[in-house]
């Protein structure tokens, strides 16, 4: 297992400037998470993750002409999202792009692992180094509110897709459902570094140094998300982009009140205080909550919900509209 410390760091002047160019600081952040992203977000390529990845996908784009010849991530972080979707079925060929090398590294160190050959390229969003009409699919999960410039992100999709190739991106934060969950998070954090300063506590507390290495991590993190979005406002950006066939849906109101507070709490407590029992807890509360939410989808504003996902199709050139 890596830790902390094999992470590769950064140095002062690479830090000081980053503050000053955001896509510097991604690639710093991104690269420095690398090496324990899929530990810290408990990432998986097994039933798990591969029912998460597939069900996302498919409340948005639904599951007609699987598989994709050939698909394309982008800010594809570990490869979370085109891993998982290709043990799902969803594509054949898969390509990855991010920012970060370290990223890029891990997504095809996690490939190989799993018997698989992805082409990775380091690669920004807002200029794709591929040609026109080369992709059946585009996807990406948790990236668009990284992109300084998001329309001319989905500009970038539409141009690498086929006439009739479809983008989806999941799991981006809405302006209403982002303000809970950090204030939330906040909240944790604050409750569990100070009660664990209590005698009787203390071996439920990290040591310091990790305590501020997260803290570091977080101000970083607020350098790097640079957006959270309505749903509508998204799908009007999508449309001016070019893209046909808009649609968003949203996802996890109540399981976001609970997830974000437990991840916070996991990274301000040792972590073999928490065991598989733990994990399960934490797992199948998340799942409940979650039915919970479609449930009350009939009755809360979608921009309330935490997370949104988009997809739109590349129109056939012409004038046409393109295939389902």
């Amino acid at each position: 297992m890596t830790t902390s410390a094999e992470k590769p760091a950064a140095t002062a002047e690479q830090v000081e400037a980053a503050w000053n160019d955001n896509k510097l600081a991604q690639v710093l952040y991104h690269d420095w998470e690398a090496a324990t992203y899929d530990e810290k977000w408990s990432i998986s390529y097994d039933e798990r993750c591969v029912t998460y990845a597939r069900d996302r996908f498919t409340d948005v784009a639904g599951d007609q002409g699987w598989p994709y010849g050939k698909s394309l991530e982008i800010g594809a972080g570990t490869g979370f999202f085109t891993l998982n979707l290709k043990l799902a079925g969803v594509m054949d060929e898969a390509h990855v792009t991010d920012l970060s090398p370290g990223m890029v590294e891990a997504a095809k160190k996690n490939a190989k692992t799993l018997g698989f050959a992805i082409e990775g390229r380091v690669a920004d969003a807002e200029k794709l180094p591929y040609d026109d009409d080369t992709f059946d699919l585009v996807i990406g999960h948790a990236v668009i509110h990284h992109i300084p410039d998001v329309e001319l992100a989905f500009r970038e999709m539409l141009r690498v897709l086929k006439p009739g190739g479809r983008f989806v991106i999941c799991g981006e934060p809405t302006r209403y459902g982002d303000f809970i969950a950090r204030r939330l998070s906040r909240l944790t954090w604050w409750a569990t570094t100070n009660v664990t300063k209590l005698p009787a506590l203390s071996g439920w507390r990290r040591p310091q140094a990790e305590l501020d290495e997260s803290s570091r991590a977080a101000a970083l993190e607020a350098v790097v998300d640079l957006h959270t979005f309505d749903p509508d406002t998204l799908a009007r950006m999508a449309t001016r982009a070019g893209a046909v066939e808009v649609k968003t849906v949203t996802e996890e109101l109540t399981a976001a009140w609970l997830g974000w507070p437990i991840r916070t709490f996991e990274a301000a407590v040792p972590e073999q205080k928490l065991g598989f029992g733990w994990r399960m807890f934490a797992y199948k509360s998340w799942l409940q909550l979650s039915k919970v939410d479609k449930v009350l989808a009939n009755v809360v504003p979608d921009e309330l919900y935490y997370n949104v996902s988009i997809t739109g199709v590349a129109p056939v050139r012409g004038g046409g509209v393109g295939k389902e």
